[in-house]
């Protein structure tokens, strides 16, 4: 299983719509356009954060790269990287979707401010206290952690990598303190400041490793994890005023209940996945140096698009169905459908954007990864190893990115458990699936494995949501995947042609040439899709453009104000 070393972080500002727009139902052609619409705009502000902070990412591995390569030290970093992410993960990141924010939801009126106040400081006040016990114990556990976690070390590597957990560990709680606010303001859909909280946690490391690495070598990417966590829950807390805090520990309150019996399954899952990602890492700490490294590199690449897209429509449409979710329980008419329209929207939304970016990924990897990666201390045996890699973990990106908002969607019904139980499924078809392919494919293997992981999760959520409200499997989402599809392999194919004629017409050249070609192959792919998408009549790609339009010609200096606010666009 691949992860990445930043935590995994929601992205979403806009005050909730009036009750009659929630109520409203997605019954005509005209009203579900609008609604589409709205659920895009807020998916733009998302995205605009994402953009920011993914490039930042890229920046991040391309400084590593440049300054360190793939080598026993970078594998080091990345395996001590993983033990904090680990408890995010386990203790705040999944309880953000899965329970803080459709506990937050309910009380987001201005009139219930008070009583959502007391809760929020009930909840950042046992984040600080559990996750300050977690670090404690874990800091003087270390050596025994990293021991399985690092099992193939050498054992100089595992006393850096050991010095290098402790440290990061410090970050936790900083983390865990921005993933509260975070959901407190998606619950308030207020978007913007959320959005860009990755974007500085990239940064943070980008400086720590630029400023310091002379000095501290490798260590100097732990610093800047302390530094981009700070910054972190810096920039958060300007979207928090208001908030009357409370030192208190009312474990009585419902809402607490509420959120520990939603999070519960949530955190056995977390367990069952982190098992999965301990023995991802002990199997690689065996193969040849750099292999951990590698995969990093790799991971980085698929973690973008999918930040961009599935992260952006995902956290865009999680409040509109968990509104959808909450009234279909109190029986309201129309409420079925409109939780159906949102999920179908999300769905083909992300099938749109995830199809082209595979397919011109698996085309253009090499030279993709030769621009972003090979300078410095990376080679091109480097390159070679990230691009098969990469390669393997490819094919999952359009199931990954539907899996995520699957889950969301059981997120949004409170159903913490299934997508939990799919979970351990998958840790057992990756562990069969690695064991099977690491003696031949060594590294490649176990990213085959966690492409087999993903893509079997999110076509069993599939089917089971399919089972449970009906209406997902329809003629007309059959032919907008065939049509999505096969606009994406012509574009596939044109870049496929493109490539070649480049390759053939002009000599290899330097960083300036490679990224000329790739700006022209990018821009001719995007075109050739954009153009196929309007021959087979795929509407939302008209939408989003319509959607762009209005945001880019809106006068400087406007206020965004949230998903609502596109011109002449009322909220569904």
């Amino acid at each position: 299983m691949s992860h990445d070393s930043e935590p995994a972080a929601p992205r979403f500002e806009a005050e909730p719509p009036p009750a009659a727009a929630r109520a409203g139902t997605w019954g005509d052609a005209g009203d579900s356009e609008l609604g589409a619409l709205s659920i895009a705009s807020a998916a733009t502000i998302i995205l605009l954060g994402n953009v920011t902070s993914r490039l930042l990412g890229l920046v991040r591995e391309q400084v590593m790269a440049w300054l360190f390569g793939a080598t026993g030290g970078t594998d080091a970093f990345v395996v001590a990287a993983a033990v904090p992410t680990m408890v995010y993960d386990l203790l705040v990141g999944g309880a953000i979707t899965a329970a803080l924010v459709p506990v937050f939801v309910d009380y987001a009126a201005p009139e219930q401010a008070a009583r959502l106040w007391r809760v929020v400081s009930v909840v950042f006040n046992l984040t600080a206290l559990a996750l300050g016990a977690v670090v404690l114990i874990l800091i003087a556990l270390a050596p025994w952690v990293i021991q399985v976690l690092g099992a193939g070390f050498a054992p100089g590597q595992q006393a850096q990598t050991v010095l290098m957990t402790r440290v990061l560990l410090l970050a936790v709680v900083l983390q865990g303190l921005a993933g509260v606010a975070m959901a407190v303001l998606y619950a308030r859909q207020r978007f913007a400041l959320p959005a860009f909280a990755v974007a500085v946690y990239n940064g943070g490391i980008i400086v720590g490793a630029l400023a310091l690495h002379q000095w501290l070598g490798v260590t100097s990417l732990v610093v800047g994890v302390l530094l981009g966590a700070f910054g972190q829950l810096a920039l958060q807390a300007p979207g928090l005023r208001g908030m009357v805090y409370r030192p208190v520990l009312d474990l009585h309150l419902p809402e607490i209940r509420a959120i520990i019996r939603l999070y519960a399954p949530v955190a056995a899952g977390m367990v069952v996945t982190i098992a999965g990602i301990v023995i991802d890492r002990n199997l690689a700490s065996h193969l040849e140096p750099g292999s951990i490294t590698v995969m990093g590199y790799a991971t980085r690449l698929i973690q973008f698009p999918l930040g961009l897209v599935a992260t952006a429509v995902g956290y865009a449409v999680l409040p509109t169905l968990a509104r959808y979710a909450s009234e279909e329980r109190e029986g309201r008419p129309g409420s079925s459908q409109g939780y159906r329209s949102t999920l179908l929207l999300g769905v083909r939304l992300v099938l749109l954007l995830m199809l082209p970016a595979m397919v011109g990924l698996i085309v253009l990897r090499e030279p993709l990864i030769r621009l972003l990666f090979e300078r410095g201390a990376f080679n091109p045996a480097d390159t070679a190893r990230t691009a098969a890699t990469f390669l393997a973990y490819a094919p999952q990106l359009p199931f990954t990115a539907l899996d995520q908002l699957l889950i969301f969607a059981f997120y949004a019904r409170k159903d913490t458990r299934t997508p939990v139980l799919i979970g351990v499924l998958g840790v057992g078809v990756y562990l069969a699936t690695a064991l099977a392919l690491l003696g031949p494919w060594r590294v490649v293997g176990l990213a085959t494995a966690n492409a087999v992981q993903n893509s079997v999760h999110g076509i069993v959520l599939f089917a089971l949501l399919q089972r449970r409200i009906g209406g997902l499997v329809n003629p007309a989402l059959a032919s907008f995947v065939g049509r999505a599809l096969a606009a994406a392999l012509g574009m596939g194919g044109a870049l496929v042609l493109a490539h070649g004629a480049w390759a053939r017409l002009l000599p290899a050249g330097g960083t300036l040439a490679l990224g000329l070609e790739l700006v022209v192959l990018l821009g001719l792919g995007a075109a050739v899709y954009l153009a196929l998408a309007e021959t087979f009549g795929l509407r939302e790609s008209r939408m989003l453009w319509r959607l762009a339009r209005a945001r880019l010609s809106r006068p400087r200096g406007h206020v965004e104000e949230g998903p609502h606010a596109v011109p002449g666009i009322p909220e569904a």
